[in-house]
């Protein structure tokens, strides 16, 4: 039976498909991850040639269930700006990564799509103002912190993997430490061979990041340094790694671009 609807989503990979098709993957909220074909889309003067990643589309598709084909395409919002540093596209990228590992085909994940937006809207506004690279980078981690939540692979930062006890860092009290094990998750105390070893105050920024907003001082100014936010990140990585099986090359890009340009300003 031919299906014949309208679908909102964002775009997250457009490829080429044939000789002058292009293969769209969106991303919806009832119907998860899709793929779409979109016919002569690579043809000179396409009406349907202008799709790219991060989109927000309406789209009208007609087609069998494993045929379907897009027939309008209509740009809601554009996220071009993302483009504009390597850093904000860096973090987009990583968003994607993680959802096509994360969602299945047809699979469709309630609050998903509204999670991703903010994440993108977020990025996306970094332009408006003097860009800040640091920003980019904590929103890239708390991105992937709240899909990972969403997604069931939520970092487990309220208990102790060994004891079972609550973490609450005591801030101040320096000589405390908190163990990241990436098979079990956060244990009290220095741990031999740990991935790596938080203070209270980069525990407590951590476990903030769970939050809707990301963490800033009365007077506008991110908490937490640079090499801090790093380290976060390199958590996040890992822990996906372990447990979804998955590198995510966008934030080992990221990585790599915010040290890159603290060496340059050196």
């Amino acid at each position: 039976m031919s299906l014949n609807q309208r679908m909102k989503g964002l775009s997250l990979k457009v490829g080429p498909l044939g000789e002058s098709d292009r293969l769209l993957t969106i991303l919806s909220e009832e119907n998860g991850i899709s793929r779409f074909a979109i016919p002569g889309a690579r043809k000179p003067k396409s009406r349907l040639g202008a799709t790219s990643p991060f989109n927000f589309l309406d789209l009208h598709i007609v087609g069998k269930k494993n045929l379907r084909r897009v027939t309008q395409i209509k740009i809601l919002k554009s996220y071009g700006d993302l483009g504009r540093n390597i850093e904000t596209l860096s973090a987009a990228q990583a968003i994607s990564e993680l959802i096509m590992v994360m969602v299945g085909n047809e699979d469709p994940q309630k609050d998903l799509l509204k999670l991703v937006l903010i994440h993108l809207n977020r990025l996306n506004d970094l332009h408006k103002t003097e860009f800040n690279s640091l920003e980019a980078l904590a929103i890239s981690v708390q991105s992937c912190v709240h899909l990972l939540a969403l997604g069931g692979y939520c970092l487990p930062l309220q208990n102790c993997c060994h004891s079972g006890s609550r973490l609450i860092p005591p801030i101040g009290e320096w000589s405390w430490k908190c163990s990241f094990i990436p098979e079990e998750g956060f244990a009290i105390g220095t741990i031999p061979n740990a991935s790596a070893e938080l203070n209270p105050s980069e525990l407590a920024l951590l476990q903030r990041l769970l939050l809707e907003k990301l963490p800033f001082h009365s007077n506008g100014k991110l908490l937490g340094p640079k090499n801090v936010w790093l380290k976060l990140l390199r958590i996040v990585e890992t822990w996906i790694e372990t447990h979804l099986q998955k590198k995510i090359t966008s934030l080992e890009m990221m990585r790599e671009v915010i040290i890159s340009n603290e060496l340059n300003t050196k």
